[in-house]
């Protein structure tokens, strides 16, 4: 099979197609012919070496066909999803035309997606959701603040919150993005100064939730941000992976704030089960338009490292997916 490796690490130009053996699906494996997957900020930091060597594939989720099911639970040719299940941490992952990959991390989904529309629904939409109602508890009726939402997990947690029945304040950096925000939901944009607990705070806002993508840089802001026994979860460091300084639970953590992170490598673990995760649900909900999650570029194969390279600009405005095969605009 064709593969795409780090061959070292550096910048985009170290990952490379080359010729590997077909992989073998052992016990509890199912074989993925992979028809397109999604790009992932968490491959930026394995090919760049910041989280230490790693699997030589890299890619944590991917849409196509089965090929080999040894437990027999899915007949070839279904149409699946796959996501996390040590992909490009402990084993090789989807950035190549087969890969195996744990059953608890398969789903088979029902749908007319293409492969590029499908490719850009689970990885962010699964952990956007466990986010939003696993560790925020959001329901209809609560303000959630989305930090970082110009991102492609910030555009599906608007998405998803937006179609729940919250009221959604969404953040960029970049004024030229607030009409992409609002037309997914967003009922309010916010410039991210850095200071939006004063922002909020100003404007009268009771902010019951935070979904904070920006990660770390941020933390502070945004407890101060929600309302008391409100809730603030971390779903992505955008901000880079630096700790934060002389962080005292005492000085910064609001009295009765509730503080989560979600780690979307916990999916399909015996606390995290995908079946928890409605991705049927959600990936209907994309077919319908109720979400508007179509990648924002699509990229061949072969052309991996543009499109690595304009991830790691910031400069895609949403989701980034590479096509594998010859048909990738296909719906089945």
């Amino acid at each position: 099979m064709r593969a795409i490796v780090i061959s070292r690490h550096g910048g985009p130009e170290v990952l490379t197609p080359v010729d590997l053996p077909d992989p073998v699906p052992a016990d509890g494996e199912v074989l993925i012919r992979v028809r397109a997957f999604g790009l992932n900020h968490a491959e930026l930091y394995m090919r760049d070496g910041s989280w230490g060597d790693l699997a030589p594939v890299p890619g944590i989720e991917c849409a196509g066909t089965v090929e080999s099911d040894p437990a027999g639970r899915l007949a070839p040719g279904t149409r699946v999803v796959a996501l996390m299940g040590g992909l490009g941490r402990t084993r090789n992952g989807s950035y190549a035309e087969l890969v195996t990959v744990p059953a608890t991390n398969v789903v088979p989904v029902d749908t007319t997606l293409s492969w590029p529309d499908l490719a850009a629904l689970p990885e962010v939409y699964a952990t956007a959701w466990s986010g939003l109602r696993t560790c925020l508890d959001l329901a209809p009726g609560d303000t959630v603040l989305v930090r970082g939402a110009t991102s492609s997990l910030g555009q599906a947690a608007v998405n998803i919150a937006a179609e729940l029945g919250a009221t959604v304040l969404a953040t960029t950096r970049t004024a030229a993005r607030r009409d992409l925000l609002l037309g997914l939901g967003a009922h309010r944009v916010l410039l991210d100064d850095g200071d939006l607990a004063a922002q909020v705070a100003a404007a009268g806002i009771t902010v019951d939730a935070v979904a904070d993508l920006v990660g770390n840089s941020a933390l502070r802001d945004s407890l101060r941000a929600v309302r008391p026994r409100g809730r603030v979860c971390q779903l992505g460091f955008l901000g880079g992976q630096a700790p934060v300084a002389d962080f005292n639970p005492i000085a910064d953590l609001p009295t009765g704030v509730h503080l989560s992170f979600f780690g979307s490598f916990m999916l399909g673990t015996g606390h995290f089960p995908l079946r928890d995760v409605p991705l049927a649900a959600l990936v209907a909900k994309a077919e319908t338009g109720a979400y508007r999650a179509r990648p924002a570029r699509v990229f061949a194969f072969d052309d991996i490292v543009e499109a690595h390279r304009l991830m790691e600009a910031n400069g895609a405005g949403g989701k980034l997916v590479v096509t594998v095969g010859p048909d990738p605009l296909a719906a089945r």
